[in-house]
């Protein structure tokens, strides 16, 4: 099957990442700002407003069309194990969506096993603000262009990180900046999960290892980063303008709404086209293979509860559907 091998992760992979070799300049390290405390927490929500606002605000309606388009919760089952439940969030603080609805509040309940994307240890913070930057002296101005690079300043204003800080970032990570609707720090529903998870002393997974949805990104080429984060410094408002139309959408369970929630590419614009696909290949398509693998064993014992990104359920290749090629029957419950 396809998802079997979408997820070549090896020596290279870590490598290339920075997790592996933490060559940052601990004067830069020493000079992290108070606001890059709790940075997985933040990744975390920064990675689903960032990745979810900019694919749709790039993707054409086709391009996410396929099945499970409508619904939040659905049962995963099948003959000789328990019921399993897949739940769609949205990373996001606002109070809306962060209530927990009764049903799926029973879905998890009924779970013994509470799978995630990422879990993180005590130690990913630091290696991540690592692997934000370039640790081999190379500086984003001359790669972005200076003026961009000042128009980048500008856009983040207070936001920005310490000058030394932002001139070694990666451009993934200056685009994580550009296209989060903010910092806030306050909770998650996914956050919100854990917690019960916890009290409730169940067995907690990580989909994701923080490596390996770092190399994701890394693993993007770099032209098509600075490309797409050029485009996101010249549609920022568009971008979050957003966030309001994608939280209703969520609560309505309406994905198919999410996948329409866009500005079409530019038609006369294929070389933007070309970057967009390669961007939801590695940040989307390839991270949800290697979920669907990661669930391969905890789903044959039954009792999971999953909660992702509702953007990695919709559609041919996405997590209901990669699960119903397992064998799984899929049914919708919220």
């Amino acid at each position: 099957m396809h998802w079997r091998t979408s997820f070549p992760l090896g020596r290279r992979a870590l490598h290339r990442s920075g997790l592996r070799r933490r060559g940052t300049p601990r004067s830069v390290a020493r000079i992290c700002p108070i606001a890059w405390r709790g940075a997985g927490e933040i990744f975390l929500m920064a990675v689903g407003w960032a990745v979810l606002g900019l694919l749709l605000f790039y993707a054409t309606p086709a391009a996410h069309a396929g099945p499970f388009e409508r619904g939040l919760l659905w049962r995963v089952e099948r003959q000789g194990s328990s019921p399993s439940y897949v739940f769609g969030t949205l990373h996001s603080t606002d109070a809306r969506a962060v209530v927990l609805p009764l049903a799926v509040a029973r879905a998890f309940q009924r779970s013994r096993v509470f799978a995630t994307e990422v879990y993180l240890s005590d130690a990913d913070e630091a290696d991540f603000f690592d692997a934000m930057q370039f640790d081999d002296g190379t500086l984003l101005a001359p790669l972005l262009g200076e003026a961009w690079f000042e128009r980048l300043k500008r856009t983040l204003g207070s936001d920005a990180p310490a000058d030394e800080i932002l001139a070694h970032t990666k451009p993934w990570a200056a685009l994580l900046r550009v296209a989060t609707p903010g910092t806030s720090t306050g909770t998650t529903l996914d956050r919100e999960l854990l917690a019960m998870a916890r009290a409730r002393h169940m067995s907690v997974i990580g989909l994701e290892a923080l490596v390996e949805q770092v190399a994701a990104f890394d693993a993007i080429p770099l032209d098509t980063q600075l490309a797409i984060l050029r485009y996101a410094l010249d549609h920022r408002d568009a971008l979050q303008a957003q966030v309001e139309p994608t939280i209703r959408a969520w609560l309505e369970r309406d994905l198919k709404a999410l996948a329409r929630i866009n500005r079409p590419i530019e038609r006369g614009d294929p070389e933007l086209a070309r970057h967009y696909a390669l961007l939801t290949r590695h940040v989307v398509d390839g991270r949800t293979a290697l979920m669907a693998y990661r669930l391969y064993l905890p789903l044959k014992r039954g009792g999971v509860f999953v909660a992702v990104g509702a953007l990695h359920l919709v559609g041919a290749q996405g997590l209901l559907a990669l699960l119903e090629q397992q064998g799984y029957r899929i049914t919708r419950i919220y």
